[in-house]
């Protein structure tokens, strides 16, 4: 699994928008995340329809988020940010997997899809505010990677 880019810059935005406290521009995120002013805009004006975001419009206008970080739900945004949760070829339209009808997988990865979206229902925004210094460019590149990190897996006879 994997979020589309939209998703991940739809978290960012709505991150940003918690630290600053202020109306912010597109322009100004774009530059502080060094992501395209034209993607950026789509993300806000879906945020802003779904009703995370609030848009102020004219020559001092931006956005700024229209309801509390406690009340911005990380597993709605994700539901409204990801065009489809297709993990494989046969939960999209246009199936042509030959095994589709005896095939169990499906099962065992909508049960994995589900646990992973009701995990991020646990967590509002503010569970992952930050500061508006934490916006800050690191003076050198980070070589590590922060995931992803699995836990050790069950044995299969444990499991059954």
């Amino acid at each position: 699994m994997r979020l589309t880019a939209f998703s991940d810059y739809a978290l960012r935005v709505l991150m940003y928008a918690a630290a600053t406290e202020r109306l912010i521009t597109i322009e100004e995120t774009a530059k502080t995340y060094n992501i395209s002013r034209a993607h950026l805009m789509k993300v806000v004006n879906i945020l802003t329809r779904e009703g995370f975001l609030r848009g102020v419009r004219g020559r001092s206008g931006g956005f700024t988020l229209a309801l509390a970080p406690e009340a911005i739900n990380l597993g709605a945004v994700v539901r409204a940010t990801e065009p489809d949760f297709a993990l494989v070829e046969c939960f999209a339209s246009g199936n042509q997997c030959m095994i589709t009808k005896r095939c169990m997988l499906p099962n065992i990865l909508n049960e994995a899809l589900n646990a992973f979206v009701h995990t991020l229902d646990r967590y509002t925004l503010a569970d992952v505010l930050l500061t508006k210094r934490d916006f800050v460019p690191p003076r050198a590149q980070t070589k590590k990677t922060r995931g992803p990190h699995f836990e050790k897996a069950p044995s299969a006879a444990a499991g059954r």
